[in-house]
């Protein structure tokens, strides 16, 4: 079953997707599964992880109401408050829904840059492991050093580090990301997302080449059994079209044995959050 461990959906409206700016317009719209439908059958993916986008409990209660109604949404990342010392509390509203497999905090938009180190948040994702949810790490190149710290202190907590961890692929200047992402793939508990690459890239002027050495990084470091494909939509497409987003890594695993390429494309997330074919 090939898997797309990372999109999201979202009603639009501008005071809630402020972040939408002028360079990505066409993203000011809904999107919703009925949309993404003909681009998975397209491509010959069955099911996707739908990932939070707006820090609100309400969003997380709406994508799981999507996923109980939508067959193709195997799993939900959502958030809640892991700075709030009523964690348990929150999670337990949602986590009776097995289709919750994972929260998310956008720790890349936060001002301080040892954000995932604070007390409050360290006793958060320590009640993860109760409710068997996964963490979803959003960090940029920075952040890396930060986030070897973090998951360090939680050897037993299921993590995804998301998008990469957002390799320069528009300067090529990758070697301190690289430094960062090996720490951090000695971590056996970590698992990587390759999602968000072409929006890393030049929007209108990039071509697979330039993604292919954050690619070799990657597998050099995580190995095919912790990497996941993703499409990241319907953000990709101010530089691709779900097809082409999803290309590129579907294009540097045709030099991979078959069980490697299987295992990219959806074995590896089936195995990670314990999906299930609705």
């Amino acid at each position: 079953m090939h898997i797309d461990a990372h999109q999201h959906f979202w009603i639009y409206n501008p005071a809630e997707y402020d972040w939408i700016d002028d360079s990505m317009a066409a993203l000011r719209r809904n999107f919703m599964p009925e949309d993404l439908k003909p681009d998975m059958e397209g491509t010959g993916f069955h099911g996707t992880v739908a990932v939070q986008v707006r820090q609100t409990m309400e969003e997380t209660r709406w994508l799981l109401e999507l996923a109980d109604r939508s067959p193709s949404i195997l799993g939900v990342v959502g958030w809640a408050d892991l700075r709030s010392p009523d964690i348990r509390s929150q999670l337990k509203v949602h986590a009776r829904n097995p289709k919750l497999v994972g929260i998310r905090h956008i720790v890349q938009s936060e001002p301080d840059d040892r954000f995932l180190l604070q007390p409050e948040f360290l006793r958060g994702v320590s009640v993860l492991e109760e409710f068997d949810l996964a963490y979803d790490i959003l960090i940029y190149t920075k952040h890396l050093p930060v986030a070897a710290e973090f998951v360090e202190r939680f050897p037993r907590q299921r993590f995804v580090l998301d998008h990469l961890a957002k390799p320069p692929i528009k300067t090529g200047k990758i070697d301190s990301w690289a430094h960062g992402i090996t720490r951090l793939a000695e971590f056996p508990n970590v698992f990587c997302k390759l999602s968000g690459l072409v929006t890393e890239a030049d929007w209108q002027h990039w071509d697979p080449g330039q993604i292919v050495p954050s690619l070799d990084v990657a597998f050099e470091t995580f190995g095919p059994d912790r990497l996941m494909i993703g499409s990241d939509w319907p953000v990709c497409l101010v530089a691709a079209s779900y097809a082409r987003a999803l290309q590129v890594v579907e294009g540097y695993l045709l030099g991979q044995k078959p069980e490697c390429r299987d295992a990219v494309l959806g074995g590896n997330a089936q195995r990670f959050w314990r999906l299930r074919a609705s």
